[in-house]
């Protein structure tokens, strides 16, 4: 947790102008840290998603991924994905969310079976 938390706080430090301050309660407009880690972290790759997406935003489908939170009022867990078929292998695959979104802290965090199945279920949210 305190490694996920240190993580957090350097991506966002990254993001922010020379001379920021990190702000001490998460603000409205400071998007919400996606993550995506392979089996025992051997891999993890991370984008900040605001929602409406400004010019900015590294999100390949910002858009997209605003609009199916914006269907399931922002639950991670009532996604309505884009279901396809996958197969059975077994390779996890952890996503998280981190931040803020309309005002609401967010902290999620699910593990699948593998990353056609995270797709499957969460669509465009965690495709990058």
């Amino acid at each position: 947790m305190r490694l996920r938390a240190a993580l957090t706080t350097v991506v966002l430090t990254a993001l922010l102008p020379v001379g920021s301050a990190v702000p001490a309660v998460a603000a409205p407009d400071q998007g919400v840290l996606l993550t995506v880690s392979g089996s025992a972290n051997t891999w993890i790759r991370g984008v900040v998603l605001h929602c409406p997406p400004g010019p900015d935003d590294r999100h390949p489908d910002a858009l997209g991924a605003c609009a199916a939170l914006d269907a399931a009022d922002g639950d991670f867990d009532s996604l309505a994905g884009d279901p396809h078929p996958c197969t059975h292998e077994d390779d996890p695959v952890t996503v998280t969310a981190e931040g803020a979104r309309q005002g609401d802290a967010v902290d999620w965090r699910h593990t699948y079976p593998n990353a056609c199945l995270m797709d499957a279920v969460t669509g465009p949210v965690f495709r990058f």
